[in-house]
């Protein structure tokens, strides 16, 4: 199952010859396109009262007052204030012929729903999430963009390349509005692996590399040992890898019979040190992969033909946090897993979204609240799933070995730590997280890159899969990007019988996803890259960013490419957003460790999720919605506690994290919980109606599945 060498997710756009100077008023698609173009006309300066942004004032369509300052000058050499347009949207405005009327208020886009459903006559277009849109739309309150999917080719042979994108914004499979598409979708990536272990790279290096035995001044003890072996503990495993070259794939073998599996001996050692621990590990690397590593042992983990596992994983944390004195210059107490905000459950939730790739579970990292297909197309949720406890039990197994930071387990709001925390001051080991955003700490002075400081995106973990022809043990992953949850709708009681504002709406949408589009909503203007040269990027080719756009993205947001994005350049707000930006963009710490996942990827040792629908629909990425009606709604919204405890909203409940950080469903010592994998899939299943709420989405889907034979 390799990767395709062109992206479904731009398939509409040649560029091989980038052809972006010059072509402003160029749509691409060829003399149909051309044609369809000609009736997609309006009126010079037509306005569009547009309530769009993305979640915040600081990403909004112009400049708020924090980020511009006095002023602030970008690489077109324009300064831009507090109020003016980004620098995308002077670029549209300019090249399809419209004027915004900006009535963005800076909220997020459920709440931005809910501030103008009740004046949706005042605005021609705004965010929001793709079910409210959707729901608007079967009110008549918004406009069913496939009545004009003739007018729009660029944005239909999207649709028409990803099948399941379309199912995704398809809002209703019956009535009058079968078929109905009520928003144009968000993508962050498309088509493309998301989230992706990080581990200190130099640590692992420190403790298992070299020749002899690892010795140190001081260590801590163990912990009593609670987690128990996930791997077997005879016989042998023999998994796919990645050549060290990167150039091929071969198989190593993990023979336990010759050395056992690290867990049991560790555990059955007893009372054992850090120093001890590291050796341990050692010989069992050494004697379980038959001295493939050779003496750079730090190659299991962190290498291109990298192959751990759980268990390696939990016996390599153990040595980590027993030998702070070595890995921490001032003896700070190192921590082994952590999160990005520990404070807030959208990252803490990181954790269990861990869980999946480590013990083989899946639905943790769905596109659609917690759903998954099996091979016959029939939907799972893992909330209901005994297997998705005993993972988190095992987590919870950590947690008590003192593996998981002490931040995570007892966050409040004002107490949870942040990654910039652990890794400035040489506290934390790993996490899960995004690739760019977290490897520029390599190079803006949190890790001291002269001393050999190195946090860097390491392979996915071995796990054992069943996929529906028995278990195997592979990589897998399901953080696999797609449609995202928010979108831009068109307002039809704004628009109104203006066909004006109407087809200027359209012509936004349709030039989002034409080829000077797709580079104009990721890169910016022209004067933000650097066109003439260009490199290959999953087999396109696309633009260098100029070298101002590169300096100006580490002084105005540290290296953080969306940030800077989106609150600088005014690009990917919306749409599609192309990874080559953001790829140049990473730092060369991060671009190493993505640059083996990718060869892992495109040689088909990680599997994931694909955009169509799949002879073994296991490997079928579940639609981001899908077409429930409104008494399925209205029914879904009884199910209090599957809304209720399951937040990634701040620090409200989330059973999840609970199971993780304290072993048991309850918010709180003083709540009521279960603290069993089956009597807390038992609970959701039945108690509090996830059964019910999975064949009201199962419906939804066969439906979906039917008609999209007729796109």
């Amino acid at each position: 199952m390799k990767r395709k060498t062109l992206r479904s997710a731009i398939a509409i756009a040649t560029m091989a010859a980038m052809a972006l100077s010059g072509c402003s008023n160029s749509l691409g698609g060829g003399s149909e396109a051309g044609q369809a173009e000609d009736l997609l006309t309006f009126a010079d300066g037509t306005v569009l009262r547009m309530a769009c942004g993305y979640n915040n004032a600081k990403t909004g369509m112009r400049f708020d007052a924090e980020t511009a300052g006095d002023g602030v000058t970008l690489a077109d050499g324009v300064t831009y204030h507090t109020g003016d347009f980004k620098p995308v949207w002077v670029a549209v405005q300019e090249i399809l012929g419209f004027t915004i009327d900006d009535q963005y208020t800076g909220i997020k886009d459920s709440e931005n729903f809910e501030y103008w459903e009740p004046n949706l006559s005042q605005i021609d277009m705004f965010s929001g999430t793709a079910s409210q849109l959707q729901e608007a739309g079967a009110a008549g309150e918004v406009v069913n963009l496939t009545e004009y999917l003739d007018l729009m080719p660029n944005f239909s042979a999207f649709l028409d390349a990803n099948p399941i994108v379309r199912m995704s914004l398809t809002g209703s499979v019956d009535g009058d509005d079968a078929g109905a598409i009520y928003c144009s979708p968000y993508f962050d990536g498309i088509d493309d692996i998301e989230k992706m272990p990080l581990m200190r790279v130099d640590w692992v290096q420190a403790l298992l590399d070299g020749e002899g035995e690892f010795s140190a001044s001081s260590s801590d003890t163990l912990a009593t040992a609670v987690y128990q072996p996930y791997m077997p503990t005879s016989g042998s495993v023999t998994v796919d890898v990645v050549t060290a070259d990167g150039t091929g794939v071969e198989q190593v073998t993990k023979n336990y019979d010759a050395a056992g599996n690290i867990i049991a001996t560790m555990n059955a050692a007893g009372s054992i040190d850090g120093v001890e621990a590291v050796n341990m590990l050692r010989t069992y690397i050494d004697e379980a992969y038959g001295g493939y590593y050779g003496t750079t042992r730090s190659d299991l983990f962190v290498g291109q033909n990298a192959a751990w596992d759980a268990d390696e994983m939990v016996a390599l944390l153990r040595c980590v946090v027993a030998n702070s004195a070595t890995l921490n210059a001032d003896g700070a107490q190192v921590q082994g897993l952590f999160s990005r905000e520990e404070s807030n459950n959208s990252r803490r939730a990181d954790m269990y979204r861990l869980a999946g790739i480590l013990f083989g579970v899946r639905g943790l990292e769905s596109r659609q609240d917690f759903l998954y297909f099996d091979s016959e197309g029939n939907l799972h949720d893992a909330r209901c799933e005994e297997d998705t406890y005993v993972a988190l039990g095992r987590m919870y197994d950590m947690a008590q070995e003192g593996l998981i930071s002490e931040s995570f387990l007892t966050a409040t709001e004002d107490s949870g730590l942040k990654n910039t925390d652990y890794l400035e001051n040489d506290i934390g080991f790993m996490s899960y997280d995004y690739n760019q955003t977290q490897t520029i700490y390599n190079e803006n002075g949190t890790l001291d890159a002269d001393a050999g400081e190195k946090y860097m995106a390491v392979m996915i973990p071995v796990a054992s899969w069943d996929d529906g022809t028995g278990a195997t043990y592979m990589r897998f992953t399901e953080s696999w990007r797609s449609a995202k949850t928010g979108g831009w709708a068109i307002s039809k009681l704004g628009v109104g019988d203006d066909q004006d504002k109407l087809y200027a709406c359209l012509k936004l949408i349709d030039f989002a996803y034409s080829d000077e589009g797709i580079i104009l909503m990721s890169y910016g203007p022209e004067a933000f890259r650097d066109d003439a040269n260009t490199f290959e990027f999953n087999g396109m080719q696309v633009p260098h960013i100029s070298a101002q756009t590169y300096e100006d993205l580490w002084t105005y947001a540290n290296g953080n490419y969306t940030n800077f994005a989106r609150q600088y350049i005014g690009s990917t707000l919306s749409f599609n957003k192309l990874q080559a930006f953001e790829m140049e963009c990473t730092t060369a710490v991060g671009k190493e460790g993505l640059q083996n996942i990718n060869n892992a990827i495109d040689l088909g040792v990680i599997k994931h999720p694909e955009l169509q629908i799949m002879d073994n629909m296991w490997y079928t990425i579940v639609p981001t919605v899908l077409p429930t009606t409104d008494a399925d709604n209205d029914l879904i919204n009884t199910y209090a506690e599957l809304k209720s405890n399951f937040s990634t909203s701040g620090l409200d409940n989330n059973i999840f994290l609970n199971f993780i950080a304290r072993g048991t469903t309850a918010a709180t010592a003083s709540d009521t919980g279960v603290t069993t994998a089956s009597a807390a899939a038992s609970m959701v299943s039945g108690d509090w109606s996830g059964n019910q709420y999975l064949q009201i989405k199962q419906d939804a889907w066969e439906r979906l599945l039917e008609y999209s034979s007729n796109f």
